[in-house]
């Protein structure tokens, strides 16, 4: 591919297409490079290093995670919310295991802010959380559970972590359930003056 094609889009595009062929360590300028019949210091005119390609690519994957969760939670609320935000979520870890794992990188927070896809996911998820009545702090603990169940979950079943026999869908959606009757039944904070 000719140099002059080159765009900002494209080489976080190829950078996406890697980490799902290669893994998200591998990717790299120099990969990224070979891959568009490059020389390495071609794509510094568009990217400043590996980190600015990697948070790029992370917001990029981060976007398309939200959109996906966005679309299966359309129109619903309580469990059902729930079970669409955790089945788009898990389809999007197994399907993109590169783009998924540059979501789980620390992002500085000052593109957070200014990221409209990682302020979009914020918003979806609150929304989700606050169906069940909850508000901050438990929201934010509540975003953690979510979080941390999740992507555990699919980190193990990733790399066929469960050796047991029963069925892995099946204890996911047993999984599900149990954080449905968790919100439900969430421990709230006391006040001030409780």
């Amino acid at each position: 591919m000719a140099r002059a094609g080159l765009t900002v889009d494209r080489i976080v595009s190829a950078a996406a297409e890697l980490a799902d062929e290669a893994g998200f360590p591998n990717v790299t300028l120099s990969a990224l490079a070979r891959r568009f019949g490059v020389k390495d210091a071609s794509l510094y005119s568009h990217v400043r290093n590996l980190n600015d390609l990697r948070t790029r690519l992370a917001l990029h994957a981060g976007g398309e995670l939200i959109d996906r969760i966005a679309d299966a939670v359309a129109g619903r609320a309580g469990r059902d919310a729930l079970a669409a935000f955790a089945g788009a979520y898990r389809a999007y870890a197994l399907e993109h295991p590169g783009r998924y794992a540059a979501t789980q990188i620390r992002v500085d927070q000052r593109l957070v802010a200014d990221s409209p896809a990682l302020r979009r996911t914020a918003e979806i998820t609150y929304g989700m959380l606050r169906a069940y009545g909850l508000a901050e702090p438990d929201l934010t603990d509540a975003v953690r559970l979510l979080r941390s169940t999740f992507h555990g979950y699919c980190a193990l079943e990733s790399t066929g972590g469960f050796g047991s026999p029963r069925d892995v869908q099946a204890s996911w959606d047993k999984a599900v359930e149990a954080l449905h009757i968790a919100l439900t039944h969430w421990p709230r904070e006391a006040g001030p003056g409780h």
